[in-house]
């Protein structure tokens, strides 16, 4: 019996509608997928799409009817989107699927429409009351994200050695045994004090988590700017970044077209597509599907594992 997929459709006004619809039938060779979207609003896209619906798509409803505008920022896409991600996740609450994919949500459409999140992560975090933890990458390099969207200019007071350790005592209970390369915040990583003492506070988190599970995991604080050179990386895959772009700069560099972001830490498995909405895109036929299909493959992979 293949696994249930629940799929968070989206900004509709975005390319997400678009991605689906052109992989169902490769996602559905793999999984059932339940599109979480009504079918006045499926028609409408499909329409704009000039694409022909298949017989055998399954729908959750989700309530609400709008003009599809490709490309725009509006409160009514925005609250879609927000409805479609809950109900996804409800989904997976009473048992009726076994995976969230999300597709690409608009941070400006959910401020318009009062949603006080700044993203699926954190709400997720909000929602279940638990520290989940963003991973974007795919299997040849994994980011995990220690801080995500704050300003940098907030970045280093969150790096201490107590905030530090509780996200690697996390992040080993959902990796298990993996070797994990620590990034420091500064550049050299501090040059022993020189540049910033933030990688003092990371190498004793480092030394405490090691010590506390037993076994040499985590490793650093690793120089940021030679983290991913090729020589380094024939040793790791699986980084933690400091913040945001520190690790998704490179990541996005190498790999943007196959990388998928995975929530972790949470009673849900939640993966997603690793790009945004692509407004300038929206309804032209052109959106590429790599990152959604290795969102699935790795929602069914966690699911298995």
């Amino acid at each position: 019996m293949k696994q249930k997929i629940a799929i968070s459709i989206g900004d509709l006004n975005g390319v997400g509608l678009e991605i689906a619809l052109k992989s169902h039938d490769e996602v559905s060779k793999l999984c059932s997928p339940i599109y979480c979207i009504n079918y006045t609003m499926l028609h409408q896209g499909a329409k704009l799409l000039n694409f022909e619906l298949p017989d055998n798509l399954q729908l959750h409803e989700v309530t609400g009817e709008f003009e599809i505008e490709a490309g725009k920022v509006s409160y009514e896409s925005g609250l879609y989107s927000y409805n479609s991600f809950v109900e996804a996740i409800k989904l997976c609450e009473i048992k009726q699927a076994d995976a969230v994919v999300t597709m690409p949500i608009h941070k400006e459409a959910w401020k318009l429409a009062g949603l006080d999140f700044v993203g699926h992560t954190d709400l997720l975090r909000k929602y279940f009351n638990q520290d989940a933890i963003m991973m974007l990458g795919c299997p040849a390099m994994f980011v995990a994200l220690f801080t995500e969207h704050i300003p940098l200019k907030e970045v280093s007071s969150h790096v201490t050695f107590e905030k530090v350790a509780n996200f690697l005592f996390d992040l080993h209970k959902s990796l298990g045994d993996k070797q994990v390369a620590v990034l420091g915040l500064n550049p050299h990583a501090g040059d022993n004090g020189v540049l910033g003492n933030e990688e003092r506070e990371i190498e004793k988190a480092i030394t405490h988590v090691n010590k506390t599970i037993g076994k040499e995991l985590f490793h650093g604080a690793v120089v940021p700017d030679i983290a991913f050179t090729p020589s380094f990386r024939e040793n790791f895959n699986y980084y933690v970044a400091m913040y945001h772009d520190q690790g998704l700069a490179p990541l996005k560099a190498l790999y943007f077209d196959e990388s998928v972001n995975i929530s972790l830490n949470l009673p849900i498995i939640r993966t997603s597509v690793d790009h945004g909405t692509a407004f300038d895109i929206a309804y032209k036929g052109d959106a590429k599907n790599l990152s959604y299909l290795n969102g699935i493959k790795s929602a069914l992979n966690f699911i298995n594992n």
